[in-house]
Formats: structure tokens, C-alpha cells, sequence
């Protein structure tokens, strides 16, 4: 059953490897997507097409590639499999230089922002699949023009696989407060701090899901979705985490594409260590927490709507509590199962930079009142988008 999720669409270039026993580090893969703007304008460009034509005539560094995505106003990179935060963020700050080279030459910025804050129409990237998908799911493909980030950490097996994706579903939530990265929709102030969250959730098969319990459940319950005739395949499944389409690894999907480079690393050994955690938890025999996939959507919809800076919803107790003390729990959680103590003291350093100066969301919002104009406020993103990298 396991070829029941190949996706149909061209697989990345960077492949895992499955290992023949359980890794004592886990490999993390990062996809990141990013919007196009107009060099000129800062405004969103159909310039998907030309920056990879662009990227392919050049050298190009060992840890990205540059993929399409379902709109010409994206592009994503793709990195290898990764073992260190420093080569994470390496390959994170690399990859967003690449594509903004790219993208210069076509005339061209990219910048991590999760939703487009501007008015504007987007255009569907010439595929067979977009255009079946432009069809059936009609205004909900037309608008969607938002940008995600994803957490791919390597697995010996479905079924522990299956097992990790049940025990870590009540932390995701979480992990969205803190990449927040969205305030902004069509012209106007969400009120949300990730609005891509809640225009993600649009589609009939995103969200949060339940407890699975077994490989052969979670394919089942995959074909049956593919079956209903909603889903195209399984790779519209868009649960909040995943087993991936085409590599043999859980894939974490809840994240908004972050707006500093730092925070995106901090998201990735932070799910590294929560995925390391759950197989543990499973290896031991403790059982998956039964949280109802009801009450997670109300969690996540509360860290859509503040990120981290008001209360969020514990995930042992399922009350409002602040968010720094959810956080704390959170760290608690998985503080054993990071790849070392540089690791760790890392990790623990991003998430109090968040907590201390914002999420990305709020960035974005001062930036805009800081500046006073949306085209400013976008310059200012892209120099973000291109910060970073050097050691803390």
C-alpha cells in the first residue's frame, strides 16, 4: 500500500535515503516556499517560469535546487538532507540567495512572506493537475497564493512513521504560533498572525487530523480520501503533518514560511527533536494522547489568530494559558531529544528571540507602521528575507 502515496508530479532532486536501521541523528530536509515580487514594484510577478530558466544557466550550489510551485508568483527550494543547525542554516540562507538571483534576472525579488499583502491576481502554473485543480476547487485555487514551510525528518518505517505522526499532532499548533508569518491579506490587516492558516484551510482536506493508530489505517484512510473523488491524489492530502509523497520521511506542513532565516532553522531542529521524541515515546509503548482532531483545530485557530502573543492553548491541560508558558512546556517536551547540547542551547535561544521580539507577523506589522506604505514595508521584508547566517 505504501505506493498509494506517490505523488503523480516530478518527485524533488534531493531524494532520502532510507536507512537500514534507526539514524542516531535524524536527517532534516527543509522546503521553503517564496513569493515573487516585481523589482521595481515590489508588487507579485508571474516570474516563476523565468527564474528557473535563469537559475538553470548558471552554477548552482550544492545544497538547493529551485522548484516551481502551483503559482507563477512562487518558487520553492528545496534543500538535501541536512544533519547540523549550522548546515541548516547554511542551506536556508544559500537557497534564498540563490532564488534571489536568480529571480534578479528575471527582473525579480524573493521574499519570505506567507501571503501576499497587496491586491492582486495570481496565475496557475501550466500543468494538467493545476488545471484539473483550477476546475474543481474553482475561487478556493484561483486565490490561493500563500507560502508554507516544511519539516521533512527521516523515518525507518511507516508504521513508525504512523506511529510519530499520532504523538506529535497536539504539538503543531505550537509550531505555528511561533512561525507566524501572515498578517497581511489582499490590501488589508487579517487580524491574524497567520492568515495563510486560514486560507490553507480552505482546501476540503487540510487541517488538523486523528489518531491513525496503524500504517495500514493511515493508507486507508488515504485511498478512501483519493476515493471520495475530492482529493485528486495523495498528495492533496494536506494534513497539518504528513508521511511524505516521495521520500521516506514524516513531513511537517503546519508552519508558515518564516520571515528570518534563524526562525526557520529554530522550526526545523525543533521538529527534528519533537519527531525524535514521539518515536521514542513509541518505542516505549506510551500511548498517543487522545485529542479529539476538533479540539487541535480549535488550538491551531488559536495560534493563527495570535501567534504568541496572547494566550494559547495548552496542549496537556487543552486551556488558554500564556504563551510563553506553553512554549516552556513544549521545549520541556522534547528539551532530551535534541542532536546535542549546541543543538539544543540553539533552539532555546531562537524561541526566546521570537517570544521576545515577535513572530514574523509582528515584524511585518511594525514594519508597515514604521514606514507608512506598503512598498516600503516590502522592501524592507526582502532585506529581511536576506538577513542572517552568521553565528549567534
Amino acid at each position: 500500500m505504501t505506493a498509494s502515496i506517490l505523488r503523480p508530479t516530478q518527485p524533488a532532486n534531493h531524494r532520502f535515503e532510507a536507512p537500514a536501521h534507526r539514524p542516531t541523528t535524524r536527517l532534516i530536509g527543509v522546503e521553503e516556499e517564496l513569493l515573487l515580487l516585481n523589482a521595481a514594484t515590489l508588487a507579485p510577478i508571474p516570474a516563476s517560469t523565468d527564474v528557473l530558466h535563469a537559475h538553470a544557466g548558471v552554477a548552482q550550489p550544492a545544497n538547493v535546487v529551485l522548484e516551481a510551485e502551483s503559482k507563477l508568483e512562487q518558487i520553492e527550494v528545496v534543500s538535501p538532507p541536512l544533519r547540523t543547525y549550522r548546515e541548516l542554516l547554511d542551506a536556508v540562507v544559500s537557497g534564498r540567495r540563490t532564488a534571489d538571483q536568480a529571480a534578479r534576472m528575471a527582473g525579480a525579488r524573493a521574499a519570505a512572506l506567507a501571503t501576499v499583502p497587496l491586491l492582486c491576481d495570481s496565475h496557475v502554473a501550466p500543468s494538467p493537475r493545476y488545471d484539473l485543480m483550477s476546475e474543481r476547487f474553482a475561487l478556493t485555487m484561483a486565490e490561493q497564493l500563500t507560502c508554507g514551510f516544511h519539516v521533512h525528518v527521516t523515518i525507518g518505517s511507516p508504521e513508525e512513521g504512523v506511529a510519530i505522526l499520532d504523538r506529535i499532532r497536539i504539538w503543531l499548533p505550537l509550531l505555528l504560533a511561533l512561525s507566524a508569518n501572515s498578517p497581511f491579506w489582499r490590501g488589508a490587516d487579517s487580524g491574524y498572525a497567520s492568515y495563510r492558516y486560514q486560507a490553507w484551510g480552505r482546501w476540503p482536506s487540510a487541517g488538523p487530523y486523528d489518531l491513525f493508530r496503524s500504517a495500514e489505517a493511515y493508507f486507508a484512510t488515504v485511498d478512501q480520501m483519493v476515493g471520495t473523488g475530492v482529493a485528486l491524489d495523495a498528495g492533496m492530502v494536506y494534513f497539518d503533518a504528513r508521511l511524505s509523497t516521495h521520500a521516506p520521511t514524516v513531513e511537517v506542513r503546519v508552519a508558515d514560511v518564516c520571515l528570518l532565516p534563524e526562525d526557520a532553522v529554530t522550526i526545523a531542529v525543533i521538529v527534528r527533536a519533537l519527531v525524535a521524541g514521539a518515536a521514542a515515546e513509541w518505542r516505549e509503548g506510551s500511548p498517543a494522547p487522545e485529542v479529539p482532531a476538533a479540539l487541535l483545530r480549535l488550538a491551531s485557530w488559536r495560534a493563527s489568530r495570535f501567534g504568541t502573543s496572547e494566550n494559547l492553548i495548552h496542549p496537556f491541560t487543552g486551556v488558554p494559558r500564556p504563551a510563553r508558558e506553553c512554549v516552556g512546556a513544549f521545549l520541556d517536551h522534547i528539551n532530551p531529544h535534541f542532536d546535542g547540547l549546541e543543538e539544543a542551547v540553539r533552539a532555546h535561544q531562537g524561541v526566546k528571540d521570537i517570544l521576545a521580539r515577535g513572530t514574523g507577523a509582528a515584524h511585518q506589522r511594525t514594519l508597515l507602521a514604521e514606514h507608512g506604505n506598503w512598498t516600503d514595508m516590502m522592501a524592507a521584508v526582502v532585506a529581511r528575507t536576506h538577513s542572517g547566517g552568521a553565528d549567534r
